[in-house]
């Protein structure tokens, strides 16, 4: 048996570690991509509520209604919108009690852009769709994470065996020849690969770096008792004093909101919390606008609650604490201006569509070879493709559709957008098992696309931020949500049609025609 050269070995460890965690990959790219517009999504969720402009407006207003719901809470936050969101989000924790965690906060208000109270649907919006791309959702949250991180790890591997098995890739990717079956997935999956290969390395690393104490926490350990510890040191947050029991008015919001202005040379806060309100003791801690600034980490500012005098500032300090900082900033893309954004937005499509032609390339690859005979791995792997390549997408809208048809008073509301675009996709799954694979492409595909255009002619008529609405209104954000709907159905209706067009029979289908009829008897 001859023996197996470098490049042929790393060609098999590029096809298997692509394989076996293919469509979580899948998942998680298609997820993470939707992500860089999530605070887009999260605003065409919630119909019910305007851009906002006026940040110290929804401030003030957050302020008055927590001085008249809760002026004896322990603490108050206020969560600011930024540029690409609206309205804001007061909450109070009642002293004694532990800070809110998960889930919806009985305690949250949404301001709207007037600054009053406003009534709007339970919905997790686009945050589902972060979360489940490093999370899982329905698995423990760490397991979730160590499955992902696996995963991811096998990407890079994938990455680099790749680049060494194609040596000729960078010419390759100046060739393209459609309709060639097999040699046209490869040389999508080639064009796509070399297209956003920095992308590629840069957000498949830093994806492994943003958990990185989670998967390696042993330099942690070492150096501290508990990961809790490190963390303490790592990010110290400053203790709220002791309430001292005289009453003292709390300092203007809007002075708050030009201190903050003024030491982050022009930035703006996202939270601040209130910790001791309307008493002498009251701190106000400022933390600053994520999407600012590159580098993750805590950007705060701690003043004096009656008098606003500056008590401390924090920033990331050490080497590796902005060392991580930049990479976790770097991998979430939140400080990205609109061109930048779109950059790595399409870089994203670029990678899950290399991860979905490397799937249908294995079996297009097989499906000459085996003449006729379809064992298990193929006939699993072939099915699982359908329902993850064109099922994910579908479950995904169908999320969008509930946003919209679910009762308004449902309880639990935001969880069940998320079950219903569980259950599309478990239903996908299963019709790619029960139809026959090209019919199967073709429906969910165009059942894909037709969702997604309808969105649109559903949202004009049934709310008052449909496509016409919001272009009168000046609203980019909707304007662009609304399109990009239209955009990616007409995207996924075209793929459609393409599966569904008769082609002619290729010469080496021609030259197994016989072989295939006597195999069926």
């Amino acid at each position: 048996m001859k023996k197996q050269g470098f490049r042929q070995s790393q060609a098999g460890l590029h096809t298997w570690t692509g394989l076996l965690v293919g469509w979580i990959l899948y998942l998680i790219f298609l997820n993470g991509t939707v992500s860089y517009w999530r605070e887009e999504i999260t605003r065409w969720s919630r119909p019910e509520i305007a851009a906002t402009k006026d940040l110290e407006t929804v401030a003030r207003g957050a302020i008055t209604h927590l001085t008249a719901t809760a002026p004896k809470a322990a603490s108050w936050t206020i969560t600011l919108p930024e540029e690409r969101a609206s309205g804001a989000v007061a909450t109070w924790k009642a002293k004694g009690k532990p800070a809110f965690r998960r889930g919806t906060d009985p305690n949250a208000v949404t301001i709207g852009p007037d600054g009053k109270p406003v009534t709007v649907r339970d919905t997790e919006g686009g945050n589902a769709f972060y979360r489940l791309h490093f999370d899982l959702r329905y698995i423990p949250v760490l397991w979730g994470r160590w499955v992902v991180g696996f995963c991811t790890m096998f990407m890079l591997v994938a990455i680099v065996s790749g680049v060494i098995t194609h040596k000729k890739i960078f010419a390759d990717f100046f060739t393209f020849r459609p309709g060639k079956g097999q040699r046209s997935w490869l040389d999508a999956h080639n064009a796509l690969a070399v297209l956003s290969l920095p992308f590629h390395a840069m957000i498949t690393y830093t994806g492994l770096i943003t958990l990185m104490v989670l998967y390696m926490p042993f330099a942690a350990t070492a150096n501290y008792p508990t990961l809790k510890a490190y963390y303490a040191d790592s990010a110290p947050a400053a203790k709220p004093p002791k309430p001292s029991g005289h009453a003292a008015p709390l300092v203007d919001i809007g002075q708050v909101l030009r201190i903050a202005e003024t030491t982050w040379d022009g930035g703006k806060p996202t939270v601040i919390r209130i910790d001791n309100p309307g008493d002498k003791a009251a701190l106000i801690t400022a933390y600053r606008r994520p999407s600012e600034t590159l580098v993750d980490g805590r950007h705060e500012i701690v003043l004096d609650g009656v008098t606003g005098a500056i008590r401390s500032t924090a920033e990331p300090s050490s080497s590796g604490m902005i060392a991580r900082g930049g990479m976790v900033g770097l991998h979430a893309a939140r400080f990205s201006p609109m061109t930048l954004r779109w950059f790595f937005f399409l870089s994203g499509v670029a990678g899950t569509a290399m991860v979905a032609t490397g799937l249908i390339m294995w079996t297009s690859k097989r499906r000459a070879k085996l003449e006729g005979r379809r064992h298990f791995g193929f006939w699993l792997v072939e099915r699982l493709n359908i329902g993850t390549v064109a099922g994910l997408p579908l479950a995904m809208t169908g999320f969008l559709w509930a946003n919209r048809l679910l009762p308004l008073n449902l309880a639990n509301r935001g969880d069940w957008e998320v079950h219903v675009m569980a259950l599309t996709w478990l239903a996908m799954l299963l019709y790619a098992f029960v139809r026959p694979p090209r019919r199967a492409w073709i429906e969910q595909l165009g059942l894909t696309g037709l969702a997604l255009v309808l969105l649109p002619v559903f949202d004009q008529t049934a709310t008052a931020r449909g496509l016409i609405d919001s272009l009168k209104a000046g609203d980019g954000a909707l304007v662009g949500m609304e399109l990009g709907l239209l955009g990616l159905g007409a995207a996924f209706l075209v793929m459609a049609w393409r599966v569904a067009k008769p082609r002619a029979p290729r010469k080496t289908e021609r030259a197994l025609a016989p072989k295939l009829a006597e195999a069926h008897g």
